[in-house]
């Protein structure tokens, strides 16, 4: 049987924090979701990851959506444990997270292997998998104004105009998340 793609949404739990920028991977979980066909994807609680899932298929690939409830510095821990449940290798692993460095409304697939940029919860998947071959969608949110503190920036909700622009943020990206799986 050939493994499925596991695609998690990177974010902090509770409603506190469900409107944030650092939230912006559950986003694009709950758009792929409800591009499933023939019915959209419902979450459910996944006790031995401590995540919520969906199994769905994109196409003709089946895929595991996964929005870890842990906060994003302890992402690693859920991700490996749905790694290892569902036998999927780091190379069918996409983490999609929000990024300071991109502009808003940008959205980027990274390769595997490739660094955690100073993202935390990069970080601790990397740590918990032990290695950096899974793929990174990186979704921009852009860098704070002023001196605001870049910690302080991404617990922050977005403003109307931006609201405006996520529904096409999470089009575009999970266009990319598709285009990714299907190539596989």
């Amino acid at each position: 049987m050939n493994s499925p793609f596991l695609i998690v949404g990177l974010g902090n739990p509770g409603p506190n924090y469900a409107a944030t920028r650092h939230n912006i991977g559950f986003g694009v979980i709950d758009e792929l979701a409800g591009r499933a066909a023939p019915m959209p994807g419902s979450f459910s609680v996944h006790k031995r990851s401590n995540a919520e899932i969906s199994e769905i298929r994109l196409g003709a690939t089946k895929v595991v959506l996964a929005k870890p409830r842990t906060f994003m510095n302890l992402s690693g821990g859920p991700v490996k444990s749905l790694a290892d449940f569902f036998k999927v290798p780091p190379a069918q692993i996409i983490l999609i997270h929000d990024d300071l460095d991109l502009d808003f409304t940008a959205v980027k697939l990274r390769p595997a292997g490739g660094g955690d940029r100073g993202h935390n919860g990069l970080r601790s998947t990397t740590k918990s998998l032990g290695t950096k071959d899974y793929l990174r969608l990186s979704v921009g949110i852009g860098r704070p104004p002023g001196r605001m503190d870049p910690a302080d920036y991404v617990l922050k909700p977005f403003s109307r105009a931006e609201q405006a622009d996520l529904p096409i943020i999470y089009a575009d990206a999970a266009d990319l998340v598709e285009e990714a799986v299907g190539e596989r």
